[in-house]
């Protein structure tokens, strides 16, 4: 600590941070607003925000990949992270480093006075000094949850991304994909073109746009693709590109990602204009951890953040395409608050055998509970355990070299099991 009682750490500041709001979730943007203001700061760059129910990581990471090959600044803003909270600010494709986060954190301290902000709001703010502080040409900003009342709202985008549209975070959003779509089309800006992936949007995302005055693209009216084995091709306002190499991102869903990237870059060509011979470089060399990653070696391992039914439905397809395995088994932990049933549902057939595990912090399910839930479908379950990286050992012991072992339903889920396999390899 400081002489002023204030972390000097970016480990004492996550630290603080937590214990003052922990996982409190409060959508609006007044509070976010007016320390944006206080703070003073602002940026030439191009900034694109990326909505979604699913699938805005890959979107960020393909954006990011494509403007980098270009030779852009680029600054990247995503959520939740994996191993690292630097993860969660990048610039020029690297984490930003501890010193640059906790500088940062400490202006925004000074900057709110008696101004309450979420653990979101805080790193949102963050990285927005971190990016303003920097001669960005871009600035890319993952939606944390909705769009409206995000934080990341209360920076006006030139280009927004609607990624897809599913029932996720009902709770917050309303319980219907009207309303979801309503609240995550917020980001929509007057006169600035608005992406939607999702093929089958909701009359609210047309009817915000109409609102707004914004320029709608919507997927398989005004852009898309086709492919076969080998190559995809795309089709939009402007261009039709064809003979493009596969997303280096696993997962057939990543077209749909893809598309909606080339899209929105031709609608910024005047800002910031891409060759594609970027666009093929950054889709070969763009890399996520977490999604649909498989790992080398056997039995195999596959990694997916997947949480709620449209992703792990989409897990589940990605699955049937990798081929023939004796039996697959999946570690698996949720969050409580998730559609546990409508969740599994969708991946079941999939599965042989089942290891339900622990989740930490106060919305996280226990094994024994989410163990209940799946012998409550008929689902072979091994047994619970108290950790995703202790049900892994378990399952790499039990495992065939010819079998497979998927890990899903939770970041947290992933991150435990990452970071026991890291350790390992130390």
């Amino acid at each position: 600590m400081s002489d002023t009682g204030l972390p000097e750490d970016l480990a004492g500041w996550l630290a603080l941070i937590e214990a003052r709001h922990g996982q409190k979730i409060e959508l609006g943007l007044e509070r976010v607003a007016k320390v944006r203001d206080a703070l003073g700061l602002t940026s030439n760059a191009t900034i694109i925000t990326v909505a979604g129910t699913n699938g805005k990581g890959s979107t960020c990471a393909m954006l990011e990949a494509i403007l980098l090959a270009e030779g852009y600044s680029v600054g990247l803003y995503t959520s939740p992270h994996l191993l690292r909270y630097n993860e969660r600010v990048r610039v020029n494709g690297l984490d930003i480093d501890d010193a640059s986060l906790a500088g940062a954190f400490a202006r925004v301290e000074q900057a709110r006075g008696e101004t309450d902000l979420t653990y979101f709001e805080h790193g949102t703010l963050v990285a927005w000094v971190c990016f303003a502080e920097r001669p960005l040409d871009v600035i890319i900003l993952e939606v944390g949850l909705g769009g409206r009342l995000d934080a990341t709202n209360v920076f006006d985008c030139d280009c927004a991304i609607l990624t897809s549209i599913a029932m996720d975070h009902m709770d917050y959003l309303g319980d219907t994909r009207e309303a979801i779509g309503r609240e995550k089309a917020g980001v929509f800006r007057a006169g600035r073109p608005a992406v939607c992936a999702d093929p089958m949007p909701t009359d609210s995302v047309f009817d915000v746009a109409s609102e707004v005055g914004a320029h709608l693209l919507v997927s398989g009216r005004d852009f898309g693709f086709s492919g076969d084995r080998t190559q995809w091709a795309y089709w939009g306002p402007a261009h039709k590109r064809g003979g493009l190499a596969y997303p280096a991102l696993r997962g057939a869903n990543q077209l749909l990602n893809a598309a909606a990237v080339m899209t929105a870059l031709d609608a910024l060509r005047d800002r910031i204009p891409v060759s594609m011979q970027a666009v093929r470089e950054g889709l070969m060399l763009v890399e996520l951890p977490g999604r649909f990653q498989t790992l080398p070696g056997q039995p195999a391992v596959v990694l997916d953040v997947a949480h709620n039914p449209q992703a792990v439905g989409v897990l589940a397809d990605n699955l049937m395409n990798m081929g023939f395995y004796p039996e697959t088994w999946a570690v698996v932990g949720m969050l409580a608050d998730k559609s546990i049933e409508a969740t599994i549902e969708r991946i079941a057939e999939r599965i042989d055998h089942w290891l339900p595990v622990t989740l930490p912090g106060p919305r996280g399910m226990s094994g024994e509970a989410l163990a209940d839930r799946l012998s409550g479908m008929n689902l072979n379950v091994v047994e619970s355990y108290d950790s995703p990286a202790e049900a892994f050992r378990v399952a790499r012991d039990r495992a065939t070299e010819g079998d497979r072992i998927v890990v899903f339903g939770s970041f947290l889920t992933v991150a435990d099991v990452m970071s026991a396999i890291r350790a390992e390899r130390q």
